[in-house]
């Protein structure tokens, strides 16, 4: 098993001590809900049982079985963020890549494309970079304490990330961009 797989495994061990209840349980439960949309079934789960996003995001593909991994299962990853910046996000894909010259610079990490994003681990996540619109690239950061900035965009507790950075020009790929991820980098392990 790598270490992703018992991460997640962890983390839904976790969810069925929060919860009280079994995996099987909250798949029954959401397949009674008759929700099929999975940003439904993250908010039914969070508002139900009080979990947090990610927690509540890794339960929705369990019981969808649809995380991006799977979805992607086999492919090589520049095949995945071609797929990711296509069509109308295509003009963004150079962020990315003046994103990932930096990122590379760190040291070694593992990259999970997922379906519409990268995400970048360590020992945990430190990092996830994909378009969110047709007109950005958004960065999220896993890193505490990070300096008061207008374009660090802290988030609520319980958010898959800390701070999202939105990016819209390859040159915002700058030095305070580059230490906040060579922070969130460190504090992951």
């Amino acid at each position: 098993m790598s270490i992703l797989e018992q991460a997640v495994q962890t983390q839904l061990n976790n969810i069925e001590k929060k919860t009280g209840r079994s995996l099987a349980e909250l798949s029954a439960l959401a397949a009674a809900t008759g929700l099929t949309k999975h940003s439904e079934l993250r908010d039914h789960f969070r508002n139900t049982f009080d979990l947090g996003h990610g927690d509540a995001n890794t339960l929705v593909h369990f019981v969808l079985q649809s995380d991006g991994e799977r979805a992607n299962a086999g492919k090589e990853i520049a095949d995945v963020v071609d797929e990711i910046y296509a069509g109308k996000k295509a003009h963004l894909r150079p962020i990315h890549d003046a994103l990932w010259a930096e990122i590379v610079k760190l040291g070694e990490f593992e990259t999970l494309p997922k379906k519409n994003y990268v995400s970048l681990r360590r020992k945990r996540q430190f990092a996830m970079v994909g378009p969110t619109t047709a007109t950005r690239v958004e960065v999220g950061l896993n890193a505490k304490e990070l300096p008061v900035d207008d374009r660090l965009l802290e988030q609520p507790k319980g958010s898959m990330c800390n701070y999202i950075v939105r990016l819209t020009e390859p040159s915002e790929v700058d030095a305070n961009l580059c230490s906040w991820i060579a922070a969130a980098y460190a504090s992951a392990g």
